[in-house]
């Protein structure tokens, strides 16, 4: 198992030099299968593991303690919700897929004759893999989220959230220490172009261009792959603002700094996304991450019958198929879309 591992990993790390695999990307399955190797025992034989051997190596996953995630006592726990000294439902998903392009590789290599993922039978559901649950902000969510961004986008002289003085600990911040433009420019363009998190975090200054007097966005995605998506006039002011107003001058090419001058890590994204929530009235907040406003633009768009290539582009998706995972449903778009049947609309004017 090790030495399999050892050069499967090896392989899997070359792809980022082409472009085929972000470095994130590589690291994560590299740490599932360390991990996988870790509960199945490195010096089993590759070719000797059965399906019941790979189910009971992940429920034996499943059970593992996370160690990003805080316990929480008895009294607080939300039996709804997987233990939090266990792994997440995403991270079981995630954690299945990884071995299974392990086995997929082995066979095509000769190290096993059978794939025994094929006779796994522990499931995603059986894991308490995921349940439905919203993802995507509803309208009236989403727009107190985006009215949040668009007043700290207003200009230099945004004022700092009240619920976070500017005195805390008894010290000034320094104008450099100001993000407020910074943080109203990224809810905005997680909110109404759904990039991914890590595209959000690589742009740089330079990937802005203007064509015909409209803004464009050139995205690195995944895969090597880059698409050019226009800003939406908002989203383009504020971006605009941002430059003039509120980049510190820094030798990084980045667009997103942190207020020391670096490139904005991952990381911090979800902390200025909680940043902003706190500027929208308790009705209309709700938690969501970098992700979940990624299934915002999404559902919001398609859900207002823009084109679905349109959306697979703006998105960066090479299938359609793939936008239905994207999609969540809202309240009452059937009964809208019953209101306004196609097929029981008057004769059109025109």
């Amino acid at each position: 198992m090790g030495e399999s591992a050892d050069r499967y990993v090896e392989l899997v790390r070359a792809k980022t030099l082409t472009g085929a695999l972000s470095a994130s990307t590589a690291e994560v399955y590299a740490r599932d299968v360390a991990t996988f190797v870790d509960l199945a025992g490195e010096e089993t034989v590759l070719d000797d593991l059965t399906g019941e051997d790979v189910d009971a190596v992940l429920l034996a996953f499943a059970r593992k303690p996370d160690g990003r995630r805080r316990s929480r006592p008895p009294e607080a726990a939300d039996t709804s919700s997987p233990s939090p000294a266990s792994q997440s439902a995403s991270s079981q998903a995630r954690f299945r897929r990884s071995i299974s392009a392990l086995f997929k590789y082995a066979v095509l290599a000769g190290w096993v004759q059978v794939n025994p993922m094929a006779t796994a039978t522990v499931t995603a559901k059986e894991r308490g893999g995921l349940r439905p649950q919203r993802r995507a902000l509803t309208r009236e969510q989403a727009r107190g989220l985006i009215g949040a961004a668009r007043e700290l986008g207003g200009g230099p002289q945004a004022e700092a959230p009240q619920e976070v003085p500017a005195a805390r600990a008894g010290r000034v911040r320094r104008r450099d220490q100001h993000t407020e433009l910074r943080d109203g420019l990224i809810v905005l363009m997680l909110s109404t172009l759904g990039p991914r998190v890590s595209e959000l975090v690589r742009a740089n200054v330079e990937d802005f261009y203007t064509n015909d007097g409209v803004r464009y966005w050139r995205i690195f995605g995944k895969g090597g792959k880059t698409r050019d998506v226009p800003l939406p006039d908002d989203v383009a002011l504020v971006w605009e603002a941002y430059l003039l107003h509120g980049r510190m001058a820094s030798a990084d090419k980045a667009l997103l700094l942190s207020w020391r001058g670096r490139r904005l890590a991952r990381g911090d994204v979800q902390a200025v996304i909680d940043r902003v929530q706190r500027r929208v009235d308790p009705d209309r907040r709700r938690s969501v991450t970098p992700h979940g406003l990624r299934h915002t633009t999404a559902t919001h768009l398609l859900a207002d019958a823009v084109d679905m290539d349109a959306v697979r582009r703006v998105l960066g998706h090479s299938d359609l198929a793939t936008l239905g995972r994207y999609r969540d449903e809202l309240p009452g778009e059937l009964e809208v879309a019953m209101r306004s049947h196609p097929l029981l609309r008057g004769p059109s004017s025109s």
